[in-house]
């Protein structure tokens, strides 16, 4: 079943209003110069009714476009909360509340995936969706030698969809350049692109989940279900009872808390030393606490394969912003392409804006907060402010999109947890040698 052709027509209509409304907003820059305005302010302007409608049209979609803007979220917090209200209202009902493929289409799709005969794999199948995501859903079922399963289920057309979702959003990117003067976007762009075809590969996803498993066979903190059946569209694993890690916000005591988000950071920055993988999707929900205080880990779909471990610029960075010299910080940035050679910086503010989500890094033990993540994030929503205007000078190589995207999400969930960690002991271990500086507290900091 492919998306029906109205739907398709629809969706492409919302997206192609992204490249338009850009080169309307130039012509109405183009008009506040010549009313008296500054180019500070032109583009300020500018920029924050780009985001506007870019979060309104990705907020209002399904499936690829939904998908996409959760990538595009982190652009969230450099953006005046008033703007990005109704795009966060849009995703959240999207997510809780995303419409379920019927009977019908589930059969269609795993009799063409596993043969007409699929039932007869399954003891039972419960035909009510137990969970759903942008390009899938979920089914609990009991698999013919007695094991409770997930099937995970792809929605028909979800590929296609996707890439011409992201091939719109290409097109709004190449009009809307010069609003992000240190940002080069096409190839950040074509990383997503490779990376969400990867996704709808149900087959990557478990050898992921296959190799994560491997790695943590018979682990005292973690569950890694089994893959029990994989195909392109369809992957069945072992299912695992547990609460999500959500759940712990703002109820379970402060021990239960701090012990779920060490583990929790640990997996997120250890694997790929470990498992030479990095789970990129950091939502909460795909992380459940098991009756047995493990924490099961879920949804390999977004996965980042780093056979040597995270990459080593990271840790030349993290070295630079401990020793604290503003201009080697700056070197080692354009080395490793977050600064491009062509745009002018302050080293100062570059060190200043890099060490506020670093600090935690150079604590033997951190306690995050919503205050604290509210205070590092306060004058990125301002477009008047210095942190939003170093901001702007600075690049993501394509290498880094989805580390960025799990350092930026893990701060957020260990914030809503209120969790205390042991943040050295755990970068030591995912990149030794990367901390060869005193810890802040020993520093005076």
């Amino acid at each position: 079943m492919a998306e029906p052709p109205r739907a398709g027509l629809a969706r492409a209509a919302r997206l192609s209003t992204l490249p338009l409304g850009a080169a309307a907003r130039a012509v109405r820059g183009a008009g506040r110069r010549l009313s008296g305005q500054s180019a500070d302010e032109v583009l300020a302007q500018r920029q924050a009714d780009s985001a506007r409608q870019l979060f309104e049209v990705l907020g209002g979609l399904k499936g690829g476009a939904m998908k996409v803007g959760q990538f595009l979220s982190l652009m969230e917090s450099a953006l005046p909360a008033e703007q990005t209200e109704a795009y966060r209202e849009s995703l959240t009902r999207l997510q809780s509340a995303a419409p379920a493929m019927s009977g019908e289409a589930v059969g269609q799709v795993l009799g063409e995936e596993l043969g007409q005969d699929w039932r007869s794999l399954f003891t039972s199948f419960d035909e009510s969706a137990a969970a759903a995501a942008s390009i899938g859903q979920v089914h609990r079922a009991v698999w013919r030698d007695g094991r409770p399963v997930a099937v995970k289920v792809q929605y028909p057309g979800a590929e296609r969809a996707l890439m011409a979702d992201i091939t719109a959003l290409s097109r709004f990117a190449r009009v809307s350049g010069g609003l992000f003067p240190g940002l080069d976007i096409e190839p950040i762009l074509t990383e997503l692109r490779r990376r969400l075809r990867e996704e709808v590969d149900y087959r990557l996803e478990g050898d992921a989940q296959e190799q994560f498993g491997q790695f943590y066979a018979d682990d005292p903190t973690y569950a890694v279900p089994g893959v029990v059946e994989v195909t392109q569209r369809v992957l069945v694993t072992e299912w695992l009872d547990g609460v999500p890690l959500s759940t712990l916000i703002d109820r379970a005591p402060q021990g239960d808390r701090d012990r779920a988000a060490s583990a929790y950071l640990r997996l997120l920055l250890q694997a790929p030393e470990r498992a030479g993988l990095l789970h990129a999707d950091p939502h909460p929900g795909n992380f459940l606490v098991l009756p047995d205080g493990r924490l099961g880990v879920l949804d390999f779909g977004a996965v980042n394969r780093l056979p040597d471990g995270l990459p080593g610029g990271l840790s030349r960075v993290l070295s630079a912003a401990a020793h604290g010299d503003a201009d080697e910080l700056v070197e080692v940035l354009r080395d490793e392409g977050f600064v491009r050679r062509s745009v002018d910086v302050d080293a100062e503010a570059i060190r200043a804006f890099v060490d506020r989500f670093l600090r935690p890094l150079q604590a033997e033990e951190f306690t995050f907060s919503r205050g604290w993540m509210r205070e590092t994030f306060a004058d990125l929503q301002d477009p008047r402010s210095e942190g939003f205007r170093v901001g702007l000078t600075l690049n993501l190589p394509p290498e880094y999109v989805l580390v960025q995207r799990v350092w930026l999400g893990g701060l957020a969930v260990l914030s809503q947890l209120e969790a205390t960690v042991p943040m050295r002991e755990i970068v030591r271990a995912a990149m030794p040698g990367a901390l060869n500086s005193p810890p802040a507290d020993e520093r005076g900091v």
